[in-house]
């Protein structure tokens, strides 16, 4: 009787010792989401005096791994530029893989035609100009050879836009965080 006891007693430990062990690898492997920043965005001749019926919007977007232990496979990443209600622009970026702890710039532009242009175009040097971006994509993690499932990212962020039609805060970046539902 008294050996039984200490059989299961011994299961019972090695069991707890391995869910301790679960737990501390799961904690530490746990992949984070990756980060997404406009750092350079501009309105080229939005100070021209000859007017025309559209305009180029150039931006540059910065997407960083944090991940130490885990590179991210990224699907078609949609942006949508915002000027109050109005879309005045969208973006697809094709998709593509970063590894570990690694960053990855986008440099690319849009068309923003008429009627949206002349409003964006009278809110920018009025410098009360404000576009909000939406940003969709899916993501899998790869740590040590097993790829996750896919996780859906939505992010969103506020761009104010000066009289000289670049980023007018401080910082002159734009980190974009997980949209309100």
């Amino acid at each position: 009787m008294c050996v039984t006891k200490n059989f299961y007693f011994w299961i019972l430990q090695i069991l707890g010792l391995l869910g301790i062990l679960v737990l501390c690898l799961w904690l530490a492997l746990r992949p984070g989401s990756p980060h997404f920043t406009i750092t350079n965005f501009s309105v080229p001749a939005v100070n021209d005096s000859n007017t025309s019926d559209h305009g180029i919007i150039q931006y540059q977007l910065d997407i960083k791994n944090p991940n130490k232990d885990s590179g991210i496979y990224y699907d078609d990443i949609l942006l949508i530029f915002y000027h109050g209600v109005n879309i005045v622009g969208n973006n697809t970026i094709p998709s593509f893989t970063e590894g570990k702890n690694r960053s990855h710039q986008v440099l690319n532009h849009f068309d923003v035609d008429n009627p949206f242009w002349a409003a964006l175009r009278s809110a920018i040097l009025n410098a009360t100009a404000e576009l909000r971006v939406d940003l969709s994509t899916k993501v899998r993690y790869k740590t040590w050879l097993i790829k996750s499932r896919h996780h859906g990212l939505h992010r969103e962020g506020h761009i104010p836009i000066g009289k000289d039609g670049k980023i007018s805060n401080n910082k002159k970046k734009v980190k974009l965080r997980d949209a309100s539902k």
